[in-house]
């Protein structure tokens, strides 16, 4: 018996079904390419289940809640929102019910992916099983994503906690929510059932978005301890334990007691390495992640890595869905490719909404680059002011001769507005581009535009230039 011919020898084999994975799958079938994708849990992953999609629901109900709340500040009355905790859980399974076909096994396999359904292993460097089945593939994507990263707390494995891989599970009516984490995930979720009528206490080891400019993150705090959270910044947790009733408690190592009924961890993200034999696969990779070039290749040439699993990489599905774009140039068009992770915008979609793309003001300091940075307050924003959503600025910090270096906003929208500044970072434009740029009014992304025309503002009062304004007044 020939076993050779048991083996599959497709273009390329997609190892993990997540937004990167299923991208590389996709655009390699579309240009008829043969692509084996394994995947062993659900197609989507995390961002489709248990991630983005879930939590940004979520965030869209508690903004209805908020919304109610305030609508006598623009004198319409309504009663106090009570929240259906059964049906803001259907209203998160709709959503991904409604997306999930998209990402669904039926659909890539009619676009020509064979997906095997299996955990996936490295056999040695070029071959790949699962299922039982032999995959020897010209280049291989891992794509495997990542999971929580529970800290090492005494006595945090002995009571039930929360993760986002949970806490979408099923509906439950959180009375007091106690977060431990200040990132991302922990101040959208905190927010938001602190919207939905819970109780919360956020207990973070740093500041709130520690990696961040803390002058854009001072509204978002703001904001956060007016709707009623408690915030404990540079909290260290000595231990949790069961509390009373089976409520659950953290206590910090300056003796503060942190009491509530669900507890979630939001600390972070790991890479989901185990089990794929990285080490017979010739592949070099740390608890952080696998080690990659600027090409994503690993240190097997036949071997590439995306998304969440990679080291040192951003945890964005939009940074993963931008390797894949990259791979699918490298891999199949031999083209030369280099990742550029200061072009991937950062948000978080509290309220206010923060968002960041180049470097921050500190970031540029540290490199001794020569800066001017240009603030404009949506208090200065008509229309911001007309949805009284007046907190927050936006923040550039810009090189010689209007080179953008970084934008920062925290602010209505900012998600949305920093995509213009994706693209202008991305074209290399400069704030004269900006300036001259035609917006509608009114408009909040004016407020960016403003700064732009602001680095100008000197010009007005340089003495050569109003020197050629007499000179051309006596031409008439």
């Amino acid at each position: 018996m020939n076993r050779d011919k048991d083996v599959l020898k497709p273009d390329i084999c997609v190892i993990g079904a997540g937004s990167g994975g299923l991208s590389v799958a996709a655009a390699a079938a579309a240009f008829g390419v043969s692509v084996v994708l394994i995947e062993r849990s659900r197609m989507g992953g995390e961002c489709l289940n248990t991630g983005c999609v879930p939590s940004k629901a979520l965030i869209a109900a508690a903004r209805h809640a908020q919304s109610a709340r305030e609508a006598h500040r623009f004198g319409v009355k309504f009663e106090a929102p009570q929240t259906d905790w059964h049906a803001v859980h259907a209203h998160i399974r709709q959503v991904i019910d409604g997306i999930a076909p998209h990402d669904s096994v039926e659909r890539f396999t009619t676009l020509g992916v064979n997906v095997i359904e299996a955990e996936a292993r490295f056999l040695d460097g070029r071959t790949v099983e699962g299922d039982g089945r032999l995959i020897r593939a010209r280049r291989f994507v891992v794509a495997t994503g990542s999971a929580p990263r529970i800290p090492d707390i005494p006595g945090l494995q002995d009571i039930p906690y929360l993760t986002n891989e949970t806490l979408f599970e099923a509906p439950r009516e959180i009375g007091h929510l106690l977060v431990l984490g200040g990132g991302a995930v922990g101040i959208e979720m905190g927010q938001a059932y602190r919207r939905l009528g819970a109780a919360v206490t956020l207990a973070s080891r740093g500041e709130l978005l520690s990696r961040e400019d803390p002058e854009l993150v001072v509204p978002i705090r703001m904001q956060l301890e007016a709707e009623g959270v408690s915030i404990h910044t540079y909290a260290e947790v000595s231990k949790a334990e069961s509390g009373k009733g089976g409520r659950v408690r953290l206590v910090l190592t300056n003796g503060t007691r942190l009491d509530g009924t669900h507890l979630l961890v939001a600390t972070g993200r790991r890479p989901v390495l185990e089990n794929l034999g990285l080490e017979k696969a010739g592949v070099a990779y740390e608890p952080d992640g696998i080690h990659v070039a600027r090409d994503l290749r690993t240190t097997n040439c036949r071997v590439y890595a995306i998304g969440d699993c990679v080291s040192g990489g951003e945890r964005f599905t939009h940074a993963a869905n931008a390797h894949a774009g990259l791979v699918i140039r490298s891999a199949l068009f031999r083209l030369p490719v280099s990742i550029k992770p200061e072009l991937l915008p950062r948000t978080v979609y509290a309220t206010p909404e923060f968002a960041q793309i180049g470097l921050t003001e500190a970031q540029a300091r540290s490199q001794g680059l020569a800066l001017t940075v240009l603030r404009i307050p949506f208090t200065e924003n008509d229309r911001a002011r007309t949805g009284l959503e007046t907190e927050g600025l936006v923040k550039l910090v810009a090189g010689p001769r209007g080179r953008i270096l970084g934008v920062g906003i925290t602010g209505p929208e900012a998600g949305e507005q920093i995509a213009f500044w994706s693209l202008a970072l991305s074209r290399k434009l400069k704030l004269s581009d900006i300036a001259g740029t035609v917006l509608p009014y009114p408009t909040r992304a004016e407020a960016g535009k403003r700064a732009a025309v602001a680095y100008f503002a000197g010009a007005a009062k340089n003495p050569w230039l109003r020197r050629v304004l007499r000179m051309l007044r006596v031409f008439g």
